[in-house]
């Protein structure tokens, strides 16, 4: 357990460091891990040479790297020892292992051709649509929307001229009409995304959606796509134009380069672009299989992470993105982290005694320096933040403005930011003053490109998988998510006139009926 270890008791010992005094330009020039594309910059974080020898000593008895390896070649991860789980195997990093699968062996090697077929199915159905539909628009929810959208919106500048995508996610009908007023049904391809085939708010979707084309004198089947298990009720060659699958072995939330994102990404960026979304998270696949683990990017991250949660109490992590393409990128990774490690029992079914995963939360720059930046540099709390940046914009044009351009200022904001977070501010106004060491970390890239986009899906990915397997809990299986759709069931029974089942649900529903 994480706090019978021997280096948990080792850094519990151990005392923050004082960015104030000790916050320096060498310190920034030799904090730093560089790989695979990226810099970690990390001298704003309250650690020392000390502190992060003794967190690798936390990795290594963790035994995150056999642990990485194993999920990786289709071990069973996914479970609770002893108790009723999902007990399967992850290979979401299968999805997108077709550049040199054939050296994988065992359950990675069958996910990986099981994904490689799926991929064949895909290039060839973007072949035959070609020029036929000017319009995609996605319904799923969760894992079947927050990620495929975030990679949409980050890639938009690749994007294949004449064709827009779009997303219905709520079961509120005015997301659906939202998107419905945007576009021609005649020239517009609907995706259903449901691993299952029963997910209540999709299918309430589909079907809104199916009824608005058939009042346009059209045939649902010549429009839908699904996206679903096998054999599942979506997988019906006569209700849809065609059929791609998934499988149990990918999370919803990991499933973003699965074809749960690469019908939407394929049709919007063309296959070759989704293929440079999966190189670059392949690559950051390998990165953490072949670094060791001083060298192993997201490792350090998820490192940093810990020490911040388990070690100086912080509850929450901020992640803002210096970048407008990323968008919903921090929306995907509140799902990806709370969901993965929002959990209170260990792999044995014991009720952990420490803390696990933070609240994640964000907006990009430098829209929230305007906004929520008040609380993060005099408010109460201090709240780390891990900032993404890259050196030059998705497009060429810029342009000089007061001697510097766009990009120059976005950057300055960036690094002002992180100083200004760790060395604070003295004043004989205390209004003025700001009380430093609030920790935060660079992830700096060159340009978000799409195999970089991928890289840092993956890179994230793995940092939640590696915190996890420190904190020994299932990071893959989602129970929270179940309770609360259970009730709202039971609820529309009462809509539906079975009083009398759920007196709780129907002191609620009385205030429907109130003028």
């Amino acid at each position: 357990m994480f706090s019978e270890m021997k280096s948990v008791k080792k850094l519990q010992k151990m005392k923050a460091v004082d960015l104030k005094r000790e916050f320096t330009d060498q310190r920034i020039r030799e904090m730093v891990l560089s790989g695979s594309g990226f810099h970690l910059l990390y001298a704003a974080e309250q650690v020392n040479s000390e502190i992060i020898n003794a967190l690798y000593e936390l990795a290594e008895e963790s035994q995150v790297a056999k642990k990485m390896k194993a999920m990786q070649e289709g071990e069973i991860m996914n479970k609770i020892d002893g108790f009723p789980s999902e007990n399967r195997s992850v290979l979401h990093t299968a999805m997108r292992d077709q550049f040199d699968h054939r050296q994988s062996r065992g359950e990675a090697k069958l996910a990986a051709e099981l994904a490689e077929r799926e991929l064949k199915k895909l290039e060839a159905f973007l072949e035959k649509i070609d020029g036929k539909f000017t319009d995609l628009i996605q319904i799923g929810i969760g894992g079947s929307d927050l990620g495929p959208r975030a990679l949409s919106i980050a890639a938009a500048a690749f994007q294949k001229p004449n064709v827009k995508v779009h997303f219905i996610s709520n079961v509120d009908p005015d997301d659906a009409n939202s998107v419905l007023k945007c576009v021609d049904l005649k020239k517009t391809l609907v995706v259903v995304v449901s691993k299952s085939g029963s997910t209540l708010e999709t299918l309430t979707n589909e079907e809104f959606v199916k009824e608005r084309m058939i009042q346009s004198g059209l045939n649902p089947k010549d429009h839908f796509v699904a996206v679903t298990g096998e054999g599942s009720p979506l997988d019906d060659p006569k209700k849809y134009l065609a059929s791609f699958y998934m499988w149990d072995f990918v999370g919803g939330r990991y499933s973003a380069t699965s074809m749960v994102g690469g019908v939407v990404l394929g049709f919007a960026l063309g296959y070759q672009g989704f293929l440079e979304i999966l190189r670059g998270a392949h690559e950051m696949d390998q990165h953490v299989l072949k670094s060791d683990l001083r060298s192993n990017l997201p490792l350090l991250s998820a490192l940093l992470g810990i020490w911040n949660r388990n070690f100086l109490g912080f509850e929450t992590v901020a992640i803002i993105p210096y970048s407008q393409a990323l968008l919903r990128f921090t929306a995907h990774l509140q799902q990806l982290d709370m969901e993965s490690n929002g959990k209170h029992i260990d792999k044995t079914g014991k009720v952990v005694n420490y803390s696990t995963g933070p609240v994640i939360w964000g907006e990009p720059g430098t829209n929230g320096q305007h906004s929520f930046y008040q609380l993060i540099h005099q408010g109460t709390d201090r709240i780390p933040l891990e900032f993404i940046g890259f050196k030059k914009g998705q497009y060429p044009h810029d342009l000089k403005i007061q001697n510097t351009t766009s990009q120059q200022k976005l950057l300055s904001n960036l690094f002002a930011q992180s100083i200004a977070l760790a060395t604070g501010q003295e004043n004989e106004n205390p209004n003025k003053v700001f009380t430093g060491n609030r920790p935060n970390r660079i992830l700096l890239a060159e340009c978000l490109d799409l195999q970089t986009l991928g890289a840092l899906l993956s890179f994230y990915e793995h940092k939640v998988a590696y915190q996890g397997f420190i904190w020994n809990i299932n990071s893959f299986d989602q129970e929270g998510v179940q309770l609360g759709k259970v009730l709202a069931n039971k609820i529309l029974s009462l809509f539906k006139g079975e009083k009398g089942s759920f007196p709780l649900g129907e002191a609620y529903l009385q205030f429907l009926n109130e003028d």
